[in-house]
């Protein structure tokens, strides 16, 4: 059977009467998504597949719980979202615990807007490096709430109101959050002297 016109609620439908190959095509349609989104929550590329992968795994087991009330991406997505803040959560712990990782300082920076790319001089690389080191540590510095919609919002990958059914809240809620956080880092990275910031 090709699955190309079939909608997501089709194959829930076979997947549910144990249609193995209907949940793969459903797991090749929204994989890309669920990594994005299990990434912005804990920013390492192997805890990320990790989540994501456990996050099938929940929803093929959890696959008679669907409803319909939201999309069935929108409804992984938040099974995805939770699986990678207990991920994160358990690295939170075992980071507390002295294990001598690094920070996620380098992830955190690739959510920061692309500088010019025109070959900059060894001094502006050096700036450029540091603001984005900076951007990083203030990006940590915010609450998880702020951080978390900030995050999933500059992925690009996700509406307001996807985001919103992910972290459990009012898509208004989420815009305030997305405005509230990069008004924070804009306002402390003044406070850091870039003048420049918008």
């Amino acid at each position: 059977m090709s699955t190309v016109c079939v909608t997501d609620a089709e194959l829930v439908a076979l997947a549910r009467q144990g249609d193995r190959q209907a949940f793969g095509e459903l797991v090749t349609r929204h994989q890309a998504a669920v990594y994005r989104a299990a990434m912005a929550a804990v920013g390492s590329p192997a805890e990320a597949e990790d989540a994501a992968q456990d996050a099938f795994i929940s929803a093929y087991r959890r696959l008679g719980s669907f409803r319909g009330d939201a999309s069935f991406k929108t409804w992984l997505l938040t099974i995805a979202w939770h699986q990678a803040i207990n991920r994160r959560r358990g690295i939170k712990r075992w980071l507390n615990r002295g294990s001598g990782l690094g920070t996620r300082e380098g992830d955190l920076a690739d959510f920061h807007d692309e500088l010019p790319s025109r070959a900059p001089s060894p001094e502006q690389t050096a700036i450029n490096a540091q603001l984005r080191r900076d951007i990083a540590a203030e990006i940590r510095a915010l609450s998880p709430k702020l951080r978390d919609a900030l995050l999933l919002a500059q992925s690009g990958e996700y509406g307001y109101d996807e985001i919103a059914a992910m972290l459990g809240t009012a898509a208004g809620t989420i815009k305030w959050r997305v405005s509230e956080a990069r008004r924070l880092i804009r306002k402390r990275l003044r406070e850091r002297g870039y003048a420049d910031v918008g």
